[in-house]
């Protein structure tokens, strides 16, 4: 299944019911939304990059990014994953407590190893102002107490609810989670009005990946009844991997 530096201009707008909202392309430093939102590339549900991704690197030092954008229109769209038996010790809790933290340690585990760099600059203060905007979620799943992954929601006008990010953190990849996961998130964003006072219901729920994500992310969201509606080809400066901390993918030196 189961997280860019790019500099390119987002997907064309998809509309949303009668009235149409704004879509993006998958995520990075430079890659805004109009109004000035900064669009992130995330939904990483595999072991490693994809290969054809891979073979797409020159040597230039760019490489050539294809980027997939789901919808779903109506709650009967979500086609639940299997629930975990209950002794697997999966369990899926809500972040109540906006904690910088937490969701950046949650970002940088999981993003690590697929180039999700857009937030590794991002001060305090700016994580502390993204959590505690009305409607933003954190679920974040847990295998026996340890974090496995999360699910982001941010809530947008016009009733739509965006997969901000999704993804495991490598150890816990295919292992059954990551369709569970992105079953529960998809339904608390269906249902996102009910936790967030005078937000209308929701309308419309979004996400996009990319090439540069897990080989496994686009089938995950078709099986749980994701709709691609878009579809993006650019080119993006070669970026390695930073890894969940500086220097985890270092040479580890030999010990003494």
């Amino acid at each position: 299944m189961p997280v860019i530096v790019a500099r390119v201009r987002p997907l064309l707008p998809r509309p949303a019911g009668p009235d149409r909202i704004r879509a993006g392309t998958g995520a990075g430093p430079g890659r805004k939304r109009a109004g000035g939102r900064v669009f992130r590339r995330r939904a990483s549900l595999g072991g490693v990059e994809n290969p054809e991704h891979a073979a797409t690197t020159g040597t230039t030092g760019t490489v050539t990014v294809t980027t997939w954008s789901f919808e779903q229109t109506a709650p009967e769209d979500l086609s639940p994953a299997r629930v975990p038996d209950p002794g697997s010790g999966v369990r899926i809790a809500l972040a109540r407590v906006p904690s910088p933290e937490f969701s950046r340690f949650l970002y940088t585990a999981v993003g690590g190893d697929v180039t999700w760099t857009d937030r590794l600059g991002w001060p305090y203060a700016r994580w502390q102002a993204y959590l505690a905007r009305p409607g933003v979620e954190t679920w974040a799943a847990f295998e026996h107490g340890t974090p496995a992954g999360y699910a982001e929601l941010d809530p947008q006008p016009g009733g739509v609810v965006e997969i901000a990010y999704f993804g495991l953190i490598p150890a816990f990849r295919g292992r059954g989670i990551g369709g569970h996961l992105l079953s529960y998130a998809t339904a608390r964003a269906w249902d996102l009005a009910e936790r967030a006072p005078g937000r209308e219901p929701t309308r419309r729920v979004w996400l996009h990946t990319c090439s540069k994500d897990g080989p496994h992310a686009r089938a995950n969201y078709t099986r749980r009844g994701f709709r691609l509606f878009g579809t993006r080809v650019t080119r993006e400066p070669a970026v390695p991997a930073p890894g969940p901390w500086p220097k985890a993918f270092a040479p580890h030196p030999p010990e003494l």
